[in-house]
């Protein structure tokens, strides 16, 4: 299950994890946004323990989207020891999705 991000939160669960994190940044308007949550949520369910998902609302959560240079929703970026890895822009299919956090997932 993916982890509400907050401006509050955002460190502790994305930047100081032990695993890869895959943050999405979303708004409740975002028709795309709402195509790929239940790609997102399974995701999170089927790499449980070796990844992080987390969720940010860009309308609530404005100073981690601007920190991320947030222009275009939804955006999904993979972040592996604090580092930002990979950016994803757009609603993606699952296979896209998974080609790019595979390596990161298994390094």
């Amino acid at each position: 299950m993916a982890v509400e991000l907050t401006d509050a939160n955002f460190d502790q669960e994305v930047i100081n994890a032990d695993v890869p994190v895959l943050v999405d940044f979303w708004a409740v308007w975002c028709g795309p946004c709402k195509m790929i949550a239940p790609i997102v949520e399974e995701l999170a369910k089927k790499y449980e323990g070796k990844l992080k998902v987390g969720k940010v609302d860009v309308d609530h959560h404005r100073q981690v989207a601007s920190n991320y240079g947030i222009r275009s929703i939804p955006t999904l970026l993979v972040f592996k020891d604090g580092q930002v890895v990979e950016q994803i822009v757009g609603a993606v299919n699952k296979s896209a999705l998974v080609d790019k956090l595979q390596p990161h997932i298994d390094a």
